[in-house]
């Protein structure tokens, strides 16, 4: 089949923010996304940007298309200024993380609609399970060079996975995982690690064969971590947690953008990108998820290895060019103060460990850090 790839090859950007709704009294999970929608629309108007999700407990905030890091964060600032008070009016507060530490799925509400109400009829326990957020970020390619893109972007997986991790604690229980989050969304059909095509006549011909078996009725069922968007002629990282502050925000869009024009400039100048056997890319998933931070990753084919930390060092400065191109260096410097400063699942394990273990402090803590 023949799936129309748009856009216009530049490298554009487009970020998508998800936020729970937590009550601030109890910081439970609140179901009052519709209650969000209605009272933002008649004080402010229609908002095209903010977006429903799977669940009623859950808004996304979107940008247009932006050319920089920093028109991207400015868009998503003035979302979170615009809903901010209405949610304050509504008993509830924005929280950015990948999990919720105590709330219970049996307590949500479903945003009605077919497609949503059919992925739950279809996945059951596990897609009901689904107390998870996430940042998706876009960047514009070629059609011809998506899927080879795709690819390369494996190798630096882990990177994104521990620095935006924060998602250690699911239902009371410390997981003893970074990411609870990566590991529990590739349980749905079509979701996790994409399968490692180099062309886009490779993925329309695996489209097709999903959507003639019945797996999917519409392309963007295709759930992979990172994969093709052929509506807005993007790659979609899908990897990264959700995030509790406009700088972390503004550093991992910096590092993305950075690496789909460094792997895009690499093909324009015909050398060869990054490859990882999937052996090794599902591996340095689960090591990150695990870990963080102190993952060691594989780097190659041959199966050498490093700390991660040592390796982001290197490819922060193998980026630093590309970053004063894409008017971003800054942006990029503070993916390196990730590490220094603590990711998000290291945060909420300090104030846990803080607090004998008081999980409401823990989402005390993620509200503020978007608050400051």
């Amino acid at each position: 089949m023949l799936i129309e790839f748009g856009g216009d090859g530049r490298p554009t950007l487009g970020v998508e923010w998800e936020f729970a709704l937590v009550d601030k009294v109890t910081r439970d999970l609140v179901n009052a996304a519709p209650e969000l929608f209605d009272l933002t629309t008649q004080r402010h108007g229609e908002q095209p940007r903010l977006h429903k999700e799977l669940l009623l407990n859950t808004v996304e905030l979107t940008t247009g298309i932006c050319n920089t890091v920093g028109e991207a964060a400015d868009e998503l600032t003035e979302l979170i200024a615009l809903v901010g008070p209405v949610a304050d009016s509504l008993g509830v507060d924005l929280y950015g993380a990948g999990t919720h530490p105590f709330a219970q799925w049996s307590h949500q509400l479903l945003t009605p609609g077919h497609r949503y109400e059919e992925l739950i009829n279809r996945t059951q326990w596990w897609g009901r399970q689904m107390l998870i957020w996430g940042v998706h970020m876009h960047v514009g390619v070629p059609q011809h060079q998506v899927m080879p893109i795709v690819s390369a972007l494996l190798r630096w997986y882990p990177h994104l996975q521990a620095l935006s991790a924060s998602s250690p604690i699911w239902a009371g229980v410390d997981t003893g995982y970074a990411s609870n989050r990566a590991m529990m969304f590739q349980q749905l059909p079509t979701a996790g690690l994409p399968f490692q095509f180099q062309t886009y006549a490779e993925f329309e011909s695996y489209a097709g064969d999903l959507l003639t078996t019945g797996v999917i009725d519409e392309i963007n069922e295709i759930r992979w971590d990172i994969r093709p968007a052929p509506t807005h002629g993007t790659v979609e990282i899908r990897v990264c947690d959700g995030v509790s502050t406009v700088r972390e925000i503004r550093a991992l869009t910096a590092l993305v953008h950075c690496l789909v024009v460094h792997c895009s400039g690499l093909l324009d100048a015909q050398q060869p990108l990054p490859h990882l056997p999937p052996w090794h890319v599902q591996e340095n998933k689960w090591r990150a998820a695990r870990y963080g931070m102190d993952a060691w990753i594989i780097l190659d084919e041959k199966s050498r290895e490093a700390l991660l930390v040592d390796d982001l060092m290197e490819l922060l400065n193998i980026l630093n060019p590309i970053a004063k191109r894409l008017d971003c260096v800054d942006d990029l410097w503070q993916v390196g103060q990730i590490p220094a400063a603590g990711a998000s699942y290291l945060r909420q394990r300090k104030v846990a460990a803080e607090t004998d273990f008081d999980l409401v402090a823990v989402v005390d803590s993620i509200v503020g850090e978007l608050r400051q």
